[in-house]
């Protein structure tokens, strides 16, 4: 897998990095996003120290990661629920 030196900057700071060429775009999409919230809080709140913004945008990216893992095992359990009632449906019919 090819590897590209970039750099991305967060916070106005610039951090190189070295990554595979197929993730290029998400680790790119990734810094836009932690940049966009850092606008946003900053503008919301009136915060300007730079650490605070940061943990506020991590905050809230693991509550995001969270909640999507929780959805996600709900989403499991019913198709696994499903499957079961499928599978009790063609035992009785066979």
């Amino acid at each position: 897998m090819r590897e590209l030196s970039i750099k991305i900057k967060i916070a106005d700071r610039e951090y190189p990095m070295t990554v595979k060429a197929d993730e290029e775009e998400r680790i790119r999409k990734a810094g836009k996003l932690i940049n966009e919230r850092l606008k946003s809080y900053r503008e919301k709140f009136g915060i300007d120290d730079k650490q605070d913004l940061l943990s506020m945008v991590a905050f809230d990216a693991l509550i995001d990661r969270l909640s999507v893992e929780d959805n996600r095992q709900g989403a499991d359990e019913s198709v696994l629920n499903k499957i079961k009632s499928i599978n009790q449906l063609i035992s009785q019919s066979i």
